[in-house]
């Protein structure tokens, strides 16, 4: 599986059993993992690769990342809605490895719990919240309505995603999804923040795939752009307006001490 997060590719991993692929079981649901051990250095300055994220049986990491990366990744924002980052934090750049300290391995929401942690143990980060109004897309119903199957499984149980990017078409099948979280789903996607307006309280099972705009040779029966998937597959619509929305605004930060 991989997956494309705020420019973060993600991937996926297996363990290794004598010298075969094994499955990594997944942390429970109910776990709030925090790191049970956890290094924090400078990147490499020659690396000229990017950030990366991705998950390797137990071991988490994070490669050539910065205090904005985190913040994008840990909170599910974007840049728009980060104030008081100082100028450090945007360009140094670090490297994160460990793993959590329960077993299996961790859901993205998982991990960015895990991220919320590094940045307030390791980095000091310390930050308030605030309402401010700025460029938004407000997730509203489409003409003719939604086009989405209701959930009809524990309404109190979480949200279940899978992720598939496969020949540059995009796929994501959610199940027991609210509104506010396809929302926040969504921003990771899109260069601003996603608001949800559909007025719908209750909870779906949907797949939505699209081809990315950055795809640049898409085959005949490839899935529409991601605006016009919404439209078509869900019946809903992102449209472009000036709302409030949360911003971050951040108290304290520090680089970290050494390991």
């Amino acid at each position: 599986m991989s997956l494309a997060l705020c420019g973060t590719a993600t991937r996926t991993a297996w363990a290794q059993d004598a010298g075969k692929p094994t499955p990594v079981h997944s942390t429970a649901q109910e776990e709030n993992p925090d790191w049970e051990v956890v290094t924090v250095k400078p990147s490499d300055p020659n690396d000229t690769q990017g950030h990366d994220f991705f998950l390797e049986g137990h071991r988490v990491a994070l490669r050539n990342t910065t205090v904005r990366h985190l913040l994008l990744l840990g909170y599910g924002v974007q840049k728009g809605q980060l104030a008081g980052l100082p100028d450090w934090a945007i360009s140094k750049r670090w490297d994160v490895d460990g793993i959590p300290d329960v077993p299996g391995q961790p859901s993205f929401r998982q991990m960015q719990g895990m991220v919320r942690k590094l940045l307030a143990e390791r980095f000091g980060l310390q930050l308030h919240h605030e309402q401010r109004e700025m460029p938004v897309f407000a997730l509203t119903p489409a003409k003719g309505g939604p086009r989405l199957s209701a959930n009809t499984s524990d309404p109190n149980g979480w949200l279940q995603q899978a992720t598939r990017e496969t020949n540059g078409r995009h796929m994501e099948e959610l199940k027991n999804a609210s509104m506010p979280e396809l929302a926040i789903i969504l921003q990771y996607y899109v260069d601003r923040p996603v608001v949800d307006r559909t007025g719908l309280k209750g909870r779906y099972n949907f797949n939505l795939q699209w081809t990315p705009d950055d795809v640049q040779a898409a085959a005949p029966d490839a899935p529409p752009g991601l605006f016009t998937a919404i439209q078509d597959q869900l019946g809903l619509k992102l449209e472009p307006v000036k709302a409030p929305a949360g911003v971050l605004v951040i108290d304290k930060v520090a680089p970290p001490e050494a390991n």
